[in-house]
């Protein structure tokens, strides 16, 4: 803040009764030092001091000019200690976007065991397949799975091993059999997430150092990641979603992982902040708590 140093410049050498001391107090030239007096000398329109060799004295308008400049420098400070000291409480409200299936069926839970150990926190929460718009939506940070595509955005990992899952409900199971690898997902319904007008129908896998792409027919699409959790669940077919996403149905048994010699496509989930000064103390104990409940997600190695 420009405009602020030099009303600090101004008061510290009326208080010295030295330019040069002002400059050092500050670690700036001489030269810098006169040269913000000269330019708030300029904007009032008046001169602040009368100058000479030897001493340096305020003018009646300097006069004027410094109990009103007091007042605005401590009322600026005031204002400076106090967002400095919001930032460090950890209370207010955290506005989050989330991808539906992982908002819904993981994050709620996580958000609700946050708030008992915070219970001064809140949050708005946003939840939808679409990226929001960090820029121009009320988003403080949003929870993203893929590798961040934009390089202007901060993003700090979260689950960086996750990855997809092929699997499918007992009844589907019992009526049409397992797959024994991904090339038999042919002969199955399978269900697929569609963003925009892009069916993500062809699904990759890999073992070891073989790769594998199969072009899936879908039976059923939605844009919603939730509805094909739901559609898998109702025995309606085979799914291939983030482990993060179906966790607790892999726990229960309600739904069952499919070709497991066989990894799915990695699905990293990162943190997303348009800003690393918007990472408050509130969001990285957030950021932590999140991260160790994903790795409680995580297969054991």
């Amino acid at each position: 803040m420009k405009a602020l140093l030099d009303l600090d410049i101004f008061v510290r050498t009326v208080e010295s009764g030295s330019l040069s001391a002002t400059a050092r107090t500050l670690d700036l030239t001489p030269a810098a030092a006169s040269a913000a007096l000269k330019r708030l000398e300029a904007e009032l329109q008046a001169p602040l001091f009368v100058r000479s060799t030897r001493s340096l004295r305020l003018t009646s308008e300097g006069e004027r000019f410094l109990a009103y400049c007091r007042v605005a420098l401590d009322a600026l400070r005031e204002g400076q200690a106090a967002l400095s000291a919001e930032r460090q409480q950890i209370k207010g409200t955290l506005q989050i976007a989330a991808p539906s299936d992982l908002g819904r069926n993981a994050l709620l839970g996580w958000l609700d065991e946050f708030r008992v150990l915070h219970p001064q926190i809140r949050f708005r929460l946003q939840l939808s397949d679409r990226n929001a718009d960090l820029y121009r939506q009320p988003v403080d940070i949003a929870l993203r799975y893929g590798e961040p595509g934009e390089s202007n955005l901060i993003a700090q990992p979260l689950a960086p091993d996750n990855r997809r899952v092929l699997c499918a409900a007992p009844a589907y199971l019992a009526r049409r059999g397992a797959p024994a690898s991904p090339t038999e997902l042919k002969g199955h319904d399978c269900l697929c997430f569609m963003s925009g007008e892009d069916v993500r129908d062809r699904w990759r896998f890999r073992r070891g150092t073989e790769r594998l792409s199969v072009r899936v027919t879908a039976s059923q699409v939605a844009n919603d990641g939730d509805v094909v959790r739901r559609w898998a669940l109702a025995a309606q077919g085979i799914a291939c979603k983030s482990r993060l996403d179906i966790a607790g149905d892999l726990a229960t048994g309600r739904l069952l992982p499919l070709c497991q010699d066989w990894e799915g496509e990695p699905a990293p989930l990162y943190l997303i902040c348009p800003d690393r000064r918007l990472l408050t103390p509130a969001i990285g104990l957030l950021r932590d708590f999140i991260r160790t409940r994903c790795e409680a997600l995580m297969p054991s190695a």
